[in-house]
């Protein structure tokens, strides 16, 4: 159930980004052709969180089609905030930069398309939210570049803890150890790590 201070465009834009999703990725096998959009509970918890924390300057490793930026974007929007979205797929820009304009959150996110570990080393910061949701095995070099870059205040969430334990087991490992950051996992759709530095 999407949240009922959206407006009804909106809502209706992620339920066939959603659909969409699903019946594309039950349909192809190659992933980089894959949506592998956030379950829908999960992007509700992660808006909640977004919004409830207050961030304003987020970065997404994981664009896709724009369904998790899309959540984001909104919920930064009371607080003004915006996003930088990296995805390694050129199609998947084009489609997400189309999404975004649907949803007149284009204005909220800036799309940088390539390798996302060298990316974040060209990012400047602060930011003070970070979501991970792409080559897991990648987010430990991620957050380390990103560390720096934070502000005081910070939100790590990364996706897929439940459902690729191995390949998160490093990150998770490495985010557990940051003695500034609370975290925990919470088991909702493919599993999300959270992590708050206040």
């Amino acid at each position: 159930m999407l949240n009922a201070a959206m407006d009804q465009h909106l809502r209706e834009l992620l339920r066939e980004l959603e659909e969409h999703g699903r019946e594309n990725d039950a349909r192809v096998t190659e992933r980089p052709r894959m949506m592998l959009n956030l379950d829908p509970a999960t992007a509700q918890l992660v808006s909640i969180l977004v919004r409830a924390s207050g961030v304003t300057r987020a970065v997404e490793i994981g664009t896709s089609n724009a369904y998790s930026t899309i959540w984001l974007a909104w919920s930064l929007g009371p607080a003004g905030g915006r996003i930088v979205s990296i995805d390694r797929n050129p199609d998947k820009h084009t489609l997400a930069r189309d999404n975004l304009r649907r949803a007149g959150l284009l204005d909220r996110v800036e799309l940088h398309t390539g390798d996302a570990t060298a990316i974040v080393r060209q990012l400047a910061g602060p930011f003070d939210l970070v979501f991970l949701d792409a080559d897991r095995r990648n987010f430990p070099e991620q957050i380390q570049i990103l560390l720096p870059k934070l502000a005081a205040k910070a939100l790590l969430i990364a996706d897929n803890v439940l459902s690729h334990p191995e390949e998160i087991a490093e990150y998770l490992e490495f985010v557990s150890g940051l003695a500034d950051f609370q975290h925990t996992t919470v088991p909702i759709g493919k599993g999300l790590s959270i992590a708050y530095r206040g």
